[in-house]
């Protein structure tokens, strides 16, 4: 029980940690900018303006679109690997 309670203390320390952790992606060669936090969370967006003056609705949104994929999927690869320092690699459901 101990060892349970100790492991649940340390996954709440790291999901602060995690909420704080940012990771960035970009797409379009920097047009459009993604910050997400690891606990798998948008923080902000940026786009080039010069992108909007484009017109090209369907480009943008394929460009936001990609930036924010890679950047939730950075922050998943951290959040899993720092999860399982936690739990030592024990797959607990419904945890990652």
């Amino acid at each position: 029980m101990k060892q349970a309670a100790r492991i649940q203390r340390q996954m709440e320390e790291v999901q602060t940690q995690l909420a704080a952790r940012t990771v960035e992606a970009t797409s379009g060669g920097g047009a459009v900018r993604v910050v997400a936090r690891c606990d798998n969370t948008i923080a902000s967006i940026k786009v080039d303006p010069q992108v909007l003056s484009s017109g090209d609705a369907q480009l943008l949104e394929d460009l936001i679109l990609t930036a924010i994929n890679n950047a939730l999927a950075q922050a998943k690869e951290i959040h899993t690997a720092e999860m399982g320092k936690v739990t030592s690699g024990m797959n607990i459901p419904g945890l990652m």
